[in-house]
């Protein structure tokens, strides 16, 4: 099976510094890739690259296997304070609006609602975002990727904020829906614990460079 990202000899650089020289490395398909690494390696700053190339379908150091509109990135920091009004149910259905059956009603709320019960959010789906929990905020934001029907999902540190039950939950709800939806994960991340338990490979940047190393993904799912 193809990778669905390789990256060939890729130099990137901010103002004051360099951050990676002949970087080369691939993703592959239907699997939790950790991406790993020291604060201010440039995990982040790699992965906007690479989204940025793909939007503009540039692969003279990116090939992708995926195109752009299949892509979901979930940022590791949102606007949403505890008066945000919006309901969980019409947060996560902003997901639907590029779907092509999205003026399909009947259709539109069958699909919303599964994705509200993979998430563990139908309980709580009328109760608005701004009262929610850490982690009912990051299964919102998951539901609302996944509303996309995305083949590669991207979550910028998601756990970082959590305690060590609501990490581990996220965690197990991202493998069920990876292998229910045949999804490709990028998962940025600094928890040793979560790399071990439910990583398949850990894309370890140091030095200028990366390392993909083939991990267990032991977790029960």
């Amino acid at each position: 099976m193809k990778p669905i990202i390789s990256v060939h000899n890729l130099d990137l650089a901010i103002p004051d510094r360099k951050l990676f020289s002949n970087l080369s490395f691939e993703i592959p398909q239907g699997a939790l890739t950790c991406i790993t690494g020291e604060n201010g390696v440039g995990k982040t700053t790699l992965v906007k690259h690479l989204l940025q190339d793909l939007a503009h379908n540039y692969t003279v150091h990116t090939v992708f296997n995926v195109a752009r509109d299949e892509v979901q990135y979930v940022p590791q920091l949102r606007n949403i304070d505890d008066d945000y009004p919006l309901c969980i149910r019409d947060f996560v259905a902003f997901g639907l609006k590029k779907r092509a059956f999205f003026w399909n009603r009947q259709v539109r709320d069958q699909k919303l609602a599964q994705i509200l019960a993979e998430t563990k959010l139908t309980r709580i789906k009328d109760q608005p975002l701004g009262r929610a929990s850490g982690g009912e905020k990051q299964r919102a934001y998951l539901a609302q990727a996944l509303c996309a029907d995305p083949k590669l999902l991207i979550l910028d540190e998601a756990t970082a904020s959590l305690d060590t039950t609501n990490k581990h939950e996220l965690l197990q709800m991202l493998k069920q829906v990876m292998q229910k939806h045949e999804l490709t994960i990028l998962f940025i991340t600094h928890d040793p614990e979560l790399i071990e338990r439910y990583a398949d490979y850990e894309l370890h940047l140091a030095d200028q460079t990366g390392t993909l190393i083939k991990r267990g993904g032991k977790a029960d799912v």
